[in-house]
Formats: structure tokens, sequence, C-alpha cells
């Protein structure tokens, strides 16, 4: 009997060895490091998998360049090798092959999905900007940064999902739920953020409630919350609600057997902002998760609605 790694590649089609160890490589690091990702991944029907898995595995792969806390590279070699990457990648797309797994699945998705090449140049000037940027004064500048390391990702996903509206009406929601789930992760990781020398948070919303990185360090380094601080953090998860409002209205534009993994998504990265809001918004020395028994509530109704949607489709 077939793993359900292999079994998903049979329903995609991908019958190349070197490209089913690429895609599985993906699969795996999205295993490992995605859990949300991989579970809502699951209600996905098993040919629509591997292609998430391989976007996820190459922004993992590239994400993993700049964010390794094991990796003391200065980051001039680490923006190299970004570029390397973007190079390789660039060849993949024109040759339709890759020595590299990840790079292999990836171009592959893109030729399957017929994915904008533009997208993933955004996605790599992003992580790039991760080695010489290391704090937004607003929202506004962190645009440009979220726009490539998240929004990017969300109309990389659209073809892969399937709109029932036309995909341009589509693509402002699905860029929008990207940007909510990154913002959700710049919440949850502050502390390790601060850790890589990195502030994603505005700071003009910060000095709004008299908080500076020198206090967010202070309160990492001791592990003592301030009432600054949370009162900080309580509006920015506000803020980043009211992201997920916009957003929200894409579910329904997605085709009906996507439906359920995206729900299921969304439903478990804003409980990511409940467990912040449950620890009083005292994040700076512990990375909160939604429990184990929370995912799976959220994640079998939602196979109950997959499998309904592909019965009837």
């Amino acid at each position: 009997m077939p793993t359900a790694a292999a079994a998903e590649l049979d329903a995609a089609g991908i019958t190349d060895p070197a490209l089913r160890a690429g895609y599985a490589v993906c699969r795996a690091l999205n295993a490992h490091h995605g859990r949300t990702y991989f579970l809502a991944t699951r209600l996905l029907p098993a040919a629509r998998r591997p292609a998430v898995h391989a976007v996820y595995g190459f922004a993992r792969y590239a994400d993993e360049i700049v964010d390794d806390l094991g990796d003391a590279r200065p980051a001039a070699e680490k923006a190299a090798e970004l570029d390397r990457l973007g190079a390789s990648l660039q060849e993949a797309f024109a040759s339709g092959r890759a020595q590299h797994p990840v790079l292999a699945a990836v171009a592959d998705t893109a030729r399957r999905y017929a994915l904008d090449p533009a997208l993933f140049t955004d996605f790599l000037r992003s992580m790039r900007m991760d080695t010489e940027v290391t704090e937004y004064a607003t929202f506004d500048e962190l645009a440009r940064y979220v726009h490539g390391s998240a929004a990017v990702i969300g109309l990389m996903m659209l073809p892969v999902l399937g709109t029932v509206v036309p995909r341009a009406e589509a693509e402002g929601p699905a860029a929008a739920l990207g940007v909510a789930f990154q913002l959700t992760n710049f919440l949850r990781d502050v502390g390790e953020d601060l850790d890589r020398g990195r502030v994603y948070l505005p700071t003009d919303e910060l000095a709004a409630f008299g908080v500076d990185r020198e206090l967010l360090l202070w309160c990492r380094r001791t592990r003592r919350p301030d009432p600054r601080v949370r009162r900080a953090l309580a509006h920015l998860v506000a803020h980043t609600r009211a992201v997920y409002r916009r957003a929200a209205p894409g579910i329904g534009m997605l085709e009906p057997v996507s439906r359920a993994c995206v729900t299921c998504a969304f439903t478990l990265y804003q409980g990511i902002l409940d467990r912040i809001e449950a620890v009083d918004h005292d994040v700076l020395h512990r990375r909160v998760a939604v429990p184990r028994r929370t995912r799976v509530a959220v994640a079998v109704p939602g196979l109950v609605r997959a499998l309904a949607a592909r019965a009837t489709a």
C-alpha cells in the first residue's frame, strides 16, 4: 500500500523519480515546520497537496537562510546565498530542471499552475531585506516587506486552490490572508525576532504606547512583563484581526473543494491570537501555540466538509 506522500504524488500525476524526491523533501519541510499549514493542507484533494508543499518548502528553505539562529555567517554571505538561490530558480524556470530537490519541485509546480515568476522574485527580495533591515517605522514601510514575504504566497496559492470568480477578484483577499498570517507570526515570534536583531512591529505603533526596542529587550532578558508592552501588543492584535476580516470574503471565492483547507488555516491562525490574549500578551519569553485538542476540533469538521465538497464535485 502506498504511503500518504506517494498517494498524493500519484494523484497529482507526478511520476519522475527525481521530482517525486523533491516533492517529498518539500512535504517533510511543511510537516516539520508548519504544523498548521500541514494540517490544513490535508483537507485538500490529494492531487493538489504536492503543489502546496512545494511552495511552502521553497519559502521555508529560503527563510531559513536568513532566520536560522544557529547560522552565524555575516549578513552579506546570507544575501549572496539568496542571490544564488534566485539565479538557480530562474534557471529552473527556463530549463524545467534543477539539481536542488526543492527548486525542482517548486519549478514543476510553477509550470503546472502557470505561476507568475515575478511572485518568486518579490518573495526573494523580501528575504534579502532581512539581511539589511532591522526594523520598520510604519505599517506603510512594513507593507513592502510583507507583500513579498506573505501576500505573494497567497497569490501563488490561488491557481492551486481554484476560484469560482475571476481570479483577479480573489487576489485582494488572498493577499490579505497571507499578510494576516504573517502579522500573526510577528506577534507570536516577537521574542525570537529580537534574538535575530529584528523588530517587525512598526516602531511608531509601539512608540504610541511608550515602547521601544530597549524595553522589548529588557522584557525578553528579564522575563518580566510590562503594561506598556501589553497595551501595544493588544493594539496590534486588534489590527491583525481587522486584516483577517478583510480576507474572510475570499474563502467563498474559492472552489468548494478548497474552502475547508483555507477555513481551517484561517481559524487556527486566529487561534494563535486567542492564545496571545489568553496569556495577557506576555509573549516575549514564550512561544504560544494552539493546543492539539483545538487543532483536532477544527480539523475534524473541516474534513467532513471537505469530503462532502469532493463528493459533490
